[in-house]
């Protein structure tokens, strides 16, 4: 080289090189991530890419500090973790709502349709009832009124079986949740050590494509369950569920389980395995996701409507059948049930140590709660928890073996000998409606007479009059019932009584118009009798055309015999109805708002991290020119070179 060559004009040349070089490579960098973006537009948890660049440290010359071109920093997303986080958390509350709505619905549906309601079945058999006492001693009418009967038994069964299928679909569902959240977790842990791994292998770069799957499971798992997260330093997610509970710590994820309940085997719950060991999770906490929706509906839509259908059931079963013993059939004998009435289900805890045993039937159903009940033993004394209201009762044992009655229920201790801790769950109405059926089949067990009539001496000489009789509940009515009683006035003023069960008393005290009660029913005797008048109570023999019980029967109808005697058989059945629309339609109204919430944060974090295909074509542009422009410099600083050369050969 000749000397007119100066060192500074070589370093300048090259220097011009190495800015070209920077530049066009900064330009391929940037044309690979836009196009990367492109493509990506659509991939479901992609956030959009940008290139992070810097001036290289320029070079000091006599003249100063002279530009060394450009370089790529980093690639980073376009990402922002709080509004992440507020994605997820709008959409792990969104799926709890759908999926709440899609199951409240099916209940909604089947109450509300004419078709599948309790409403025309209890109106056309009262109907028939009505008919029954017009004409006691038709046996058409009779069999209608059987088999409306049949029919209402059987519209009960159907609605009380699906809603025991619908648990069932729901514990079904509940197991598939809990293998989806575990598959995710399992991802998850998986791509902490990937990341990890390849943030080591790049200096710590960012694994931009590995980061956007892991946040899309997170976002997945807040689908299906509320999941919170926490970032360790080296850039790990450990998440957490419930009230605090490890699903993914680092590299290593912990395993879900759908377990039967210890104290319902019929019914689901999560538990977290650790150490082969599983510890149930309150489901009060699983409050998110899909996982949150469907114990929400459990607990607060599908076992209230269980048993509050159950208790409907129940009430109409034992009133009419109270009603219907109180009565005479068409073959002269006292009537027997009418209805099945279930026995409330009584079940053992599984971790149970001891081996008692505890009886349930019912006995008052119009003062049944709908709520479930925990009987548990403290070594001394068993407590009776009402569980809708937390209401706590203690039971001696000496009374629990003797049996006692708690809201229209009863218990007993009917074998076995109990342990400390031991705990049992009672649900008395929860098969009221899927259990029902009708006791007779034969329509002359109908009970439309009264067992007794009364009738008054025709040698009488007084005025006085008796009325016809009442049977006095509760049934099964008293043994001296039907048995022949005779009051004989003895005076103005007093009478006798004879007969079997009634003691056969003397000179009882008259007051026209009082009540009169021996044997289980009671009469009254109205007017001025004269001494050695008698009036009978006796069997109604041939009483067929008798429809004293059979209007009584009407009666119950309108009577209010569901929730303590606050509501009848309909009403209360239709506030059940209304309780779940009201409850419905408030699940849709919170599903439309949260959804508009999700579609805001959505929206957000779009704007945010989005790929935006025009902005992504005016990248490509700008990197276009970039890189021509880069080329165009090299071009240049090869024809400087060679010029240079030129004239160091002259």
């Amino acid at each position: 080289m000749d000397d007119a060559v100066q060192p500074q004009e070589f370093t300048v040349t090259t220097n011009i090189l190495g800015i070209g070089l920077s530049g066009l490579n900064a330009a391929q960098l940037g044309l690979a991530t836009t196009g990367h973006n492109i493509s990506n537009a659509n991939t479901p948890g992609y956030n959009r890419q940008a290139i992070e660049q810097a001036t290289v440290l320029p070079l000091f010359t006599g003249s100063g500090y002279i530009g060394q071109g450009t370089q790529v920093v980093s690639i980073q997303r376009v990402y922002q973790q709080y509004v992440a986080n507020q994605v997820n958390e709008a959409q792990t509350q969104s799926s709890a709502l759908d999926t709440y709505q899609t199951w409240i619905s099916q209940v909604d549906n089947l109450f509300g349709d004419a078709n599948t309601g309790l409403t025309s079945s209890l109106q056309d058999f009262f109907s028939n009832v009505h008919n029954v006492a017009n004409d006691p001693t038709d046996s058409a009418a009779r069999a209608s009124m059987l088999a409306s009967g049949q029919t209402l038994a059987q519209k009960f069964q159907s609605l009380g079986q699906q809603l025991t299928q619908t648990n069932s679909d729901v514990n079904s569902q509940i197991t598939s949740t809990v293998a989806q959240i575990n598959a995710y977790a399992s991802q998850v842990a998986q791509l902490n050590k990937a990341i990890i791994s390849a943030q080591g292998t790049a200096s710590g770069q960012p694994p931009n494509d590995l980061l956007d799957q892991r946040d899309q499971l997170v976002n997945q798992l807040n689908q299906l369950v509320r999941t919170t997260v926490v970032q360790e330093s080296n850039g790990n997610y450990d998440l957490f569920i419930g009230s605090g509970q490890a699903l993914v710590v680092g590299i290593q994820n912990y395993a879900l389980s759908a377990v039967n309940s210890p104290d319902d085997p019929g019914r689901l719950t999560v538990a977290l395995t650790t150490a082969g060991n599983n510890v149930l999770l309150p489901e009060s906490s699983l409050n998110g996701g899909t996982l949150g929706g469907l114990l929400t509906f459990r607990d607060q839509t599908l076992g209230p409507a269980q048993n509050q259908l159950g208790r409907i059931a129940l009430a109409l079963a034992t009133s009419f059948n109270n009603q219907q013993q109180l009565g005479q059939d068409l073959n002269g004998a006292l009537g027997s049930a009418f209805f099945n009435v279930p026995a409330p289900q009584v079940i053992p805890n599984t971790t149970n140590a001891g081996t008692a045993q505890i009886a349930s039937s019912i006995v008052d159903g119009d003062a049944l709660t709908a709520s479930d009940y925990a009987l548990s033993f403290d070594g001394t004394n068993y407590t009776l928890t009402r569980l809708s209201d937390n209401t706590q009762q203690t039971i001696t044992p000496a009374s629990l073996a003797a049996g006692v009655t708690i809201d229209g229920f009863s218990l007993q201790l009917t074998g076995g000998t109990p342990q400390a801790g031991d705990s049992f769950l009672i649900q008395p109405t929860i098969n009221g409606a899927a259990q029902s059926g009708v006791a007779i089949s034969n329509p002359a067990q109908i009970a439309a007479a009264a067992p007794i009539r009364t009738q008054a001496s025709a040698a009488n000489l007084g005025d006085a009059t008796i009325s016809a009789p009442t049977v006095d509940p509760p049934a099964p009515p008293n043994a001296n019932l039907q048995q022949p009683v005779t009051i004989t006035f003895t005076g103005a003023a007093t009478f006798d009584v004879s007969g079997a069960g009634t003691g056969n008393p003397t000179g009882v005290a008259y007051t026209s118009g009082g009540a009169i009660s021996y044997n289980g029913w009671s009469v009254a005797i109205s007017g001025t009798p004269k001494a050695g008048d008698t009036f009978t109570i006796m069997p109604n023999i041939g009483g067929s055309g008798d429809n004293s019980n059979a209007l009584l029967l009407a009666a119950l109808q309108n009577q209010n015999a569901v929730n303590s005697g606050t509501q009848s058989y309909q009403s209360a059945y239709a506030s059940l109805v209304a309780d779940i629309g009201v409850q419905a339609s408030s699940v849709q109204n919170n599903q439309a708002t949260q959804a508009a919430a999700l579609s805001q944060a959505t929206q957000l974090q779009q704007s945010i991290s989005g790929v935006n295909l025009d902005e992504e074509a005016a990248k490509l542009l700008n990197y276009q020119q970039a890189y021509q422009a880069a080329a165009k410099l090299i071009q240049i600083s090869d024809t400087v070179f060679q010029s240079l050369l030129d004239l160091g050969s002259s």
